[in-house]
């Protein structure tokens, strides 16, 4: 098992480089539930925290009161493909709405975009419709295409336990 410090900037590279994951929460009944969402990662050098933009629907909210868990997995078409589990809660103070748009609208492409072209948050980060889920994770797991298909890379793993 690989240290956070060398797993979190490969699984932050390929991360931001494919942009899109499925996450599955579990629904109210124990039965998972999946959806496509679009993670920022930060990584300070010792704790590494995801952020999702997302509006906050009555779906997500019971599922995560139920279990506050996301399981996250990237997968691009050379195979690469990263997976984190983590921690999930909400977190809609002004100040942390503010900061995790402007993220977004300042991070670089492909990774970063303007939340102001989703219609529903058109009136900005405090204007009502616009939510946040903090990420800390608890497991990680980098997997190139190239280990995959014989051709060498390492597969990376971390867990917090």
């Amino acid at each position: 098992m690989s240290s956070l410090t060398i797993v979190a900037p490969t699984f932050i590279e390929m991360a931001h480089r494919i942009v899109w994951c499925s996450a599955a929460t579990v629904d109210t009944t124990g039965r998972p539930r999946t959806r496509i969402l679009h993670p920022f990662w930060e990584w300070d050098g010792s704790v590494l925290v995801g952020w999702i933009a997302t509006g906050r629907t009555p779906l997500k909210e019971s599922h995560l009161a139920a279990a506050p868990y996301l399981s996250l997995n990237y997968w691009s078409p050379n195979h690469d493909t990263c997976s984190a589990d983590c921690d999930v809660e909400w977190d809609d103070d002004d100040g942390t709405k503010t900061r995790v748009w402007d993220l977004f609208a300042s991070g670089p492409e492909p990774v970063g975009y303007d939340p102001a072209v989703i219609p529903a948050w058109a009136d900005g980060p405090l204007g009502g419709a616009f939510s946040v889920l903090r990420l800390d994770p608890y497991r990680l797991r980098v997997f190139p295409g190239t280990a995959l298909l014989g051709g060498g890379g390492e597969v990376e793993r971390w867990s917090r336990e």
